[in-house]
């Protein structure tokens, strides 16, 4: 089936490629995998894959793939994080993404997340995952090991500079205008005696553009206290349900949960409220105005520090199995060499029978070169996972600091809220 589809791709830095994959007819896609166009980043060929009715789970399932994978040199690999972004038209700071990294090579040169995004959230009308029945997925690349560059904060802000840029302009002509003092012609008859008519001269007070300067700030202030949002003593405890709720989940399950959206709302109601036991310092409201962004941050390290781990576990197993592999074949490698010997004597024993024990150690011979190709590639990649092994090892090991870290500004920003509960 032929998909209407629009595919892009820019450089955000030096360090980043941004790719926009634009599939239209969503819903009526009837494949159950679609591969976009294969795009060229670090030397290497990659294109997006994705399953829009999922590859056997209930939510879109997307992944990077090297597309030449099958024709690059043995033993190839190639380092990248790389963030997936499913855009809510809508509103872009809604939208679905996940970031990973990984190391692709041969055996692993696909990478991504089976369980994306539900398909129910990703048909709801309600949301802009699907407008005008357009999907709009966005890949983020990059093949630098020193620092994590890609967040959810990155992608949903990434396309906004241009979008601020024209609403201070339109902010800014607004203002202006506001501020365009209003003027009354003053008739003034000029002296010179040679003019018999009066001429109509446009002439501004000095006072009045700061009078009507200090009239628009007097009714912006009216205004603003006017519509500024009271909250209710329920609705401040509701809010804070929310945020104990989120506080008493790990940070990778709140990370996985997704639900950071209703707990920026309820920090905002937290420090807006006004009751009559309440003292909150400015201070401690600007710190509950952060706390949204500090929580994400803290658990995309904590999702981060697990899936090192996770992957190093995942090495560790790889690792086994080769060993095991190698020690067998190691083994049959001896149990050949001795048949081979064996042969050997029955040759030197049994002149009559030299011609037909002869095939058999031509056979044994060539089984035995076989097993000794099979054992020095298994040894060159053996010898290759084990550098992989270590940095694998190091990464782990930042993961469990992080880990820790991450448990103890968790703890101490529970009983900061415990601490405002009081006080509600």
């Amino acid at each position: 089936m032929a998909v209407d589809s629009k595919f892009q791709y820019m450089d955000i830095d030096v360090k980043i490629k941004k790719f926009t994959w634009r599939i239209q007819n969503f819903s009526s896609l009837v494949d159950k995998k679609l591969y976009s166009e294969v795009f060229t980043f670090d030397s290497y060929k990659w294109r997006v894959l994705i399953f829009p009715k999922g590859n056997n789970v209930d939510h879109l399932s997307i992944y990077l793939d090297v597309a030449d994978s099958a024709t690059l040199p043995y033993g190839w690999s190639k380092y990248a994080q790389v963030g997936f972004g499913v855009i809510d038209q809508l509103d872009r700071e809604t939208s679905s993404t996940k970031v990973t990294h990984h190391c692709f090579n041969a055996r692993q040169a696909d990478w991504g997340f089976t369980s994306f995004l539900r398909l129910t959230e990703l048909h709801n009308l309600k949301r802009g995952y699907l407008l005008h029945d357009a999907c709009l997925v966005e890949v983020y690349v990059c093949a630098d090991k020193t620092l994590d560059f890609i967040s959810h904060e990155f992608i949903v802000k990434t396309d906004w500079d241009e979008l601020k840029a024209k609403e201070a302009d339109c902010v800014k002509a607004v203002i202006d205008k506001q501020k365009a003092p209003t003027t009354k012609p003053v008739e003034i008859t000029p002296p010179s005696p040679t003019q018999s008519s009066s001429q109509t001269v446009a002439i501004e007070p000095e006072e009045s553009a700061e009078e009507d300067m200090n009239t628009f700030f007097t009714s912006l202030e009216s205004e603003l206290s006017s519509s500024r949002i009271v909250y209710s003593k329920e609705e401040a405890k509701e809010a804070l349900a929310k945020i104990n709720e989120a506080l008493n989940t790990t940070p990778v399950n709140l990370n996985d949960s997704g639900k950071f959206s209703p707990l920026k709302q309820a920090f905002m109601i937290l420090a807006s409220f006004d009751g009559s036991s309440t003292t909150l310092t400015i201070d401690q409201k600007n710190e509950l105005l952060g706390l949204d962004e500090r929580l994400k941050e803290l658990a995309n390290r904590a999702a981060k520090a697990v899936q090192d781990k996770d992957q190093l576990t995942a090495k560790e197993s790889i690792k086994r199995t080769m060993t095991c592999n190698l020690e067998s074949s190691l083994i049959r490698y001896k149990e050949v060499e001795t048949e081979v010997k064996q042969v050997d004597q029955i040759l030197a024993a049994l002149r009559e029978e030299v011609e037909e024990a002869q095939k058999r150690k031509e056979k044994m011979l060539a089984e035995r070169k076989g097993i000794y190709r099979s054992c020095k590639e298994m040894k060159l990649e053996l010898d290759a996972l084990g550098k992989e092994l270590a940095e694998c090892e190091a990464t782990a090991k930042v993961g469990e600091e992080e880990e820790k870290s991450v448990e103890a500004e968790w703890g101490r920003i529970k009983d900061f809220i415990s601490s405002i509960e009081a006080k509600i």
